[in-house]
């Protein structure tokens, strides 16, 4: 079983500390993250104080994460999701990410960088044909000849919206036909 997120949040801290990449723009919406979305974790005076321009981004960081790491392991959980939605770079070469990638173990609902973008197994012709066979449809339906539709009743004349005047044709006989 792997670590908490509260005990790898504590080693992680060192290094989260130091780094320069998670400069006053990116610890603010990481605030902002845990705010808006988890207010029991950082209510909006904390947030504030957090994000207080006056003091330098090195002690504001370190304050967040004593509060976290003080607030406990749902706390600790959320503050790695909110890094992991935008500061992805920072996310994957902190310490305890890049151990856990090396040993190939997985803590939570964290996902691999390479598992991360696949939706499905089919190829990118396959989206490309359905979006062609969808603006196609849309186009047909936008620009179709629906002034010459003529027919018994408006579900017919729907049908035949947009197809070409023999195809219309054929379909509105075979359904007067039919009756």
């Amino acid at each position: 079983m792997g670590e908490s997120f509260y005990e790898q949040l504590r080693i992680d801290s060192r290094f989260l500390k130091t780094d320069q990449r998670l400069d006053t723009e990116l610890l603010d919406k990481l605030i902002l993250q845990l705010n808006r979305i988890y207010p029991q974790i950082l209510t909006d005076k904390e947030a504030t104080r957090f994000r207080d321009l006056d003091v330098p981004t090195c002690i504001r960081v370190a304050e967040l994460l004593s509060h976290l790491q003080e607030k406990g392991e749902e706390a600790c959980r959320e503050f790695y999701h909110a890094l992991h939605l935008h500061v992805e770079d920072v996310y994957f070469s902190l310490p305890t990410r890049l151990r856990l990638r090396e040993s190939g173990d997985r803590v939570g609902p964290i996902t691999k960088p390479k598992d991360r973008y696949v939706l499905n197994d089919r190829s990118p012709v396959f989206f490309i044909s359905c979006f062609s066979a969808a603006v196609g449809a849309a186009l047909l339906y936008y620009y179709g000849e629906s002034k010459d539709v003529w027919g018994s009743s408006s579900a017919l004349g729907l049908a035949a919206l947009g197809l070409s005047r023999k195809v219309r044709d054929v379909l509105i006989w075979y359904t007067e036909d039919g009756k």
